[in-house]
């Protein structure tokens, strides 16, 4: 099975971002789906990566992919 899934509890949708937090620096990147394997990172589905919040004073930074 090569397809990921997200990782919100009780979402069946495939992941097509990777999310990874920064708590030192109170940051959260999100980007294209990321190699798997990673114990830090959460896959999310297009709805959530969408709804993605964080806490209060905290920066999201978006890395979209490239298109042509």
């Amino acid at each position: 099975m090569d397809e990921r899934l997200c990782s919100k509890v009780a979402c069946a949708r495939e992941a097509v971002a990777t999310l990874t937090f920064d708590y030192g620096d109170q940051m959260a990147a999100l980007g294209p789906l990321g190699p798997g394997g990673d114990p830090h990172a959460h896959d999310l589905c297009a709805q959530h990566a969408d709804r993605l919040s964080v806490p209060a004073g905290w920066l999201v930074v978006r890395h979209e992919a490239l298109r042509s």
